[in-house]
């Protein structure tokens, strides 16, 4: 029985992708090395043989719903790619946040975890301001690095509509497959804390197993290479 792989992202729709993910990349001013590293191992064979990453230019939430608007599939998993890049350099910036949340207007979408992400955060801030930790939602704002007081098992229900929507994502693109394979590690990233609008939520050790959305990531890298192994037939010896 033969399988049938479903139609792939065409060049507009790839272009527009990563011009968006460099936009979200870009948004806190500068270019993380990580997030470097990330558009680095975009080899132009898996997308089109024309695009040049370094190129590539940002793109307006009108001009990104444009090309993608018209597909809701296409539309919500370029969004998670997106959260993932926000995630990239381990911090989530309030700046991440507005463009993602541009994106999803003019998307015309309503994605559940992104306001249950919002909403928690706001909670967070709201605590701080009771708690008069004065001053550090201002350094917040510049810095992104400041921690506050927190409770780690109250943190982890931060991100849990995070890993609820990354659990739910059904990988069916071969162009999208390679991106989360070339996204997702396969070996444990460095050490390094989660700071999500100038707040640490999660902290990332050596052991990998300790990340509140390591299970979330290794089961989508999984499904990612499970699809183009069985449905496109490809060799995936690359990326193991």
């Amino acid at each position: 029985m033969t399988n049938i792989v479903r139609s792939s992202l065409n060049k507009e729709q790839t272009t527009t992708w990563l011009r968006g993910l460099m936009t979200i990349a870009y948004a806190d001013g500068k270019l993380d090395a990580t997030e470097k590293n990330l558009f680095d191992h975009f080899s132009h064979d898996e997308f089109a043989s024309t695009i040049e990453i370094s190129e590539l230019q940002t793109i307006s939430p009108e001009e990104l719903a444009k090309v993608l608007k018209h597909d809701p599939s296409i539309a919500e998993n370029f969004l998670r790619t997106a959260v993932m890049v926000a995630l990239a350099d381990g911090v989530y910036s309030t700046t991440e946040d507005k463009v993602l949340h541009k994106y999803c207007n003019a998307l015309g979408l309503k994605v559940k975890a992104l306001e249950a992400l919002r909403k928690n955060l706001e909670k967070a801030k709201e605590q701080a301001e009771d708690n008069d930790l004065e001053g550090w939602l201002e350094e917040a704002e510049h810095t992104g690095s400041p921690i506050i007081p927190h409770d780690p098992e109250h943190d982890k229900t931060i991100l849990t509509p995070i890993k609820d929507w990354l659990d739910k994502w059904d990988i069916n693109d071969p162009k999208i497959a390679h991106m989360v394979c070339k996204m997702i590690p396969p070996q444990c990233p460095f050490e390094r804390d989660v700071v999500i609008f100038g707040k640490k939520v999660a902290h990332i050790p050596a052991m990998c197993k300790l990340n509140p959305v390591y299970d979330q990531l290794v089961g989508l890298r999984f499904r990612a290479l499970s699809y183009l192994a069985d449905e496109c037939k490809e060799d995936i010896s690359r990326y193991c």
